[in-house]
């Protein structure tokens, strides 16, 4: 049986939501008769037999307070105490601050093959190869990358990019408690320090909204997102855009969906005029329900929407933005 090992997150002192979007990429990779999954949790955490309820078949937690915050060098002495017992053919951590900043640490220490960003991720089950596939050339082209020299072979992957599994409290609890490894502490004393976290401004908009109205190319100049911005006030949602649109001049960069903007994960996602690159569709892929509108009966977007409205948008948008009139957005918490 093969081993998907993943790099758990803590917040304000228990296991981050991004760890459980892992364990689900992790689960994706195989079955549960042809791989185990573990997590690997550093510092404080006050329920880590969550990720055992989320996938893991396992969890090393070493709890030690040195380990907080993003203290790389004492948290890859305890991966390199954990490898020296066994190697997982795979090790997926996110491509949050931490994960950028410990994986990159982690992979130049253990002389391991480490993919960024990743979208997509399939294991060989004859050679235990991971095909992992991002962004190249400037988001133009799709990548597909294999690192087979040396063991773990490391990724990885954007939060949002894969919603987690629901939590099952019939699943078995297996917590492994880690100690600290000689020199982790002195390692951590000589580190950088977490003082104090502070919330981006925009933590709030687009990448946390429920409800996102979208445009692209089909608006075909600036004026038209005009009506996009008037529906969007309505509904109390927020503006995505396509790249096109962004390239434009039509909206500004921070409301780009796709690899090279947000990934985000609303309740909501109404697209007008978004053809559907497979770059745009990788930013948005896991929203709750997804309704396009476009002209073109063959738009890629169609595929993955819940509901595919062929139509002309600049006679359906004003249609439904007069539809709306008397609506009124319950006030988001």
């Amino acid at each position: 049986m093969r081993e998907v090992w993943i790099l758990a997150e803590t917040k304000a002192g228990r296991v981050a939501p991004v760890s459980f979007e892992l364990l689900a990429w992790a689960r994706s990779l195989g079955s549960p008769e042809e791989i185990s999954v573990a997590a690997v949790l550093p510092g404080p955490a006050a329920d880590p037999e969550e990720l055992c309820l989320h996938g893991a078949d396992l969890v090393y937690h070493a709890a030690d307070p040195a380990l907080d915050g993003l203290a790389a060098a004492p948290v890859a002495l305890v991966f390199g105490s954990l490898f020296a017992r066994r190697r997982p053919e795979v090790l997926l951590a996110a491509a949050t601050t931490t994960g950028r900043t410990l994986l990159p640490y982690l992979a130049a220490r253990e002389g391991l093959g480490l993919t960024a960003d990743c979208t997509e991720l399939e294991l060989e089950r004859e050679t235990g190869v991971l095909l992992q596939t991002r962004p190249a050339a400037g988001g133009n082209i799709m990548a597909t990358i294999k690192t087979t020299r040396g063991l773990p072979q490391a990724a990885t992957v954007r939060p949002r990019s894969r919603k987690p599994l629901a939590r099952d409290p019939g699943r078995p609890v297996r917590v492994e408690m880690v100690a600290l490894p000689a020199g982790a502490a002195a390692a951590a004393a000589r580190g950088p320090r977490l003082v104090e976290e502070l919330p981006f401004a925009e933590s709030k908009g687009l990448a946390d909204a429920p409800l996102v109205v979208a445009g692209g190319r089909g608006f075909k100049k600036k004026e038209g997102f005009a009506l996009l911005e008037g529906l969007a006030s309505r509904l109390g949602a927020e503006i995505g855009a396509s790249r096109e649109a962004v390239d434009r001049g039509w909206i500004e960069y921070p409301h780009q969906v796709g690899l090279s903007g947000r990934t985000i994960a609303p309740d909501f996602y109404l697209a007008f005029g978004i053809s559907g690159a497979i770059q745009h569709l990788a930013g948005m892929q896991t929203a709750g329900t997804i309704v396009a509108v476009n002209a073109d009966p063959d738009a890629p977007i169609f595929a993955l929407s819940d509901l595919a409205v062929r139509g002309d948008l600049f006679d359906l948008l004003p249609r439904l933005a007069a539809a709306l009139e008397d609506y009124r957005p319950a006030a988001r918490s």
